[in-house]
């Protein structure tokens, strides 16, 4: 079986694909983790469950502490895992693949995880009896959450490599992956522009987010703070999205949307600071600025192939469907309980329809207008004629430089054979003859006459030889 491109080991291609971005994440893990109790001069009994109960928060696994729930993760190794697993998938991957070596590095990507996923279980298991504020997170949903995490990534690694090919393959229209390919155009608009929104908005309440930062004096506590607050950023920005599109994001009994907000207790983390705080003035109705503009980079990126009327808009359908999926699934993982805090997330009863409708009626609006419908049905492209053969240019013979030749005379004894040999030592020739002369015919027999016997005429060789001369 060969896996991975030419000159490549089969077998180290799918080891590395199988556990190569799951151990680069125990090795960091276990490095902040050591170095978080080594700061904090405590001892290293528990080492080993916080590093497993890490490992599986990375995948939206949620962690038990004490019988409170920390369901609300961070993003961020979330996505750098899904980063990971789509790019040592595709490095293993040829674009000429056949589908079985597909299916062993696919089921690569997903059985080295699961067994870690497994030790891991089996070490918070082991650790939970010496530690009794630590509780084991249920099996199956463990399992469940790498499987969908790695899932992704091979998808995505895949869909690099042999993603035309797969759709090819199958009767879904020819532009489903110009569909995908606006669909995430769209989503990176909308939450680049979020987080610009974001930004500005940590400007503005810079007092509310030095506040935060005095829950702690220490220079430690302090960068352990901004890396927390690094790890939510896209938590924040999904959440920023969810207002942009009118639907709103909540954090317990806090409620934020572009139409109003609702205060209450929020966690102590710096980068919460950018919530906006009642009463809400008019500056965050520009919000709805931001789907808009998102709505219009989903219509340029299906416009870049002019359709017919029909699947045109099919085309804008499929993306703004595609996006709508994708960011609800993002708001999904960025979500779920916080301890004395209760939910947090967006409204995910709104979120994707908002998403949807957004980017089908203002992307089909920009399409129109900027040329992406073609009048007539779809035609297949015109073949060429055949370039014209070049005419062979003859060159010209090269003149030769013929000496003249003398015409060579023939003695008379080339002409004649020799017949003797004369005594005085010569040759007695004489000439060849001359072939005789067709003859002429002979004139026809008459008849003969009425008188005459025919056996006179006749004689036999007996006759001639009794005759006298």
């Amino acid at each position: 079986m060969a896996v991975g491109k030419s000159g490549s080991n089969p077998t180290r291609d799918l080891l590395r694909v199988a556990f190569g971005p799951s151990v680069v994440a125990l090795t960091v893990i276990a490095a902040v983790t050591l170095l978080q109790l080594l700061i904090a001069n405590s001892d290293m009994t528990g080492a080993s469950g916080a590093i497993a109960s890490m490992w599986l928060g990375v995948h939206q696994v949620p962690i038990s502490i004490g019988g409170r729930e920390l369901g609300v993760l961070p993003l961020l190794p979330v996505l750098l895992m899904v980063a990971g697993t789509a790019r040592t998938t595709a490095q293993a991957t040829d674009r000429g693949a056949s589908w079985f070596v597909i299916r062993w590095i696919v089921a690569s990507a997903l059985g080295g995880p699961l067994l870690i996923a497994a030790i891991c279980l089996a070490v918070i298991h082991d650790a939970a009896s010496v530690m009794t504020e630590l509780q084991t997170p249920h099996a199956l949903g463990a399992f469940g959450h790498v499987f969908l995490v790695h899932a992704i990534g091979a998808a995505i690694g895949m869909g690099t490599r042999v993603g035309r090919r797969a759709l090819a393959e199958t009767p879904l229209p020819d532009w489903i992956f110009d569909a995908l390919r606006a669909a995430v155009a769209g989503m990176l608009a909308l939450v680049g522009l979020a987080g610009t929104i974001t930004v500005v908005s940590l400007v503005l309440h810079w007092g509310t987010m030095h506040e935060l930062y005095a829950v702690t004096d220490s220079l430690f506590g302090q960068f352990s703070l901004t890396l927390l607050a690094v790890l939510y950023v896209p938590n924040v920005l999904i959440g920023g999205a969810a207002m942009a599109v009118g639907s709103s994001a909540h954090i317990g009994p806090a409620l934020f949307s572009a139409f109003t907000v609702l205060g209450g207790d929020i966690p102590a983390l710096p980068i919460l600071a950018a919530a906006p705080t009642p009463p809400l003035g008019p500056a965050w109705v520009a919000l709805l600025i931001i789907g808009a503009a998102a709505a219009v980079a989903v219509g340029q990126q299906c416009a870049r192939r002019p359709l017919p009327l029909v699947p045109a808009l099919g085309k804008v359908a499929a993306a703004a469907g595609i996006a709508a999926v994708l960011m609800a699934l993002l708001g999904w993982a960025g979500g779920g309980r916080l301890g004395n805090f209760g939910d947090v997330g967006v409204d995910q009863v709104t979120f994707g329809p908002a998403v949807f409708l957004w980017f089908a009626s203002i992307g089909a609006l920009t399409v129109v207008m900027i040329g992406g419908v073609r009048r007539g049905p779809v035609l297949p492209r015109p073949m060429l004629p055949p370039a014209p053969e070049p005419v062979p240019t003859v060159e010209p013979e090269p003149e030769l430089d013929l000496e003249p030749v003398e015409p060579e005379l023939f003695e008379p004894d080339e002409l004649f054979e020799p017949d003797e040999i004369e005594e005085g030592g010569e040759l007695s020739w004489t000439p060849q003859p001359e072939q005789p002369a067709a003859s002429e015919p002979h004139p026809p027999t008459e008849p003969p006459g009425p008188w005459e016997d025919p056996e006179d005429l006749m004689f036999t060789d007996d006759d001639g030889l009794d005759r006298p001369r």
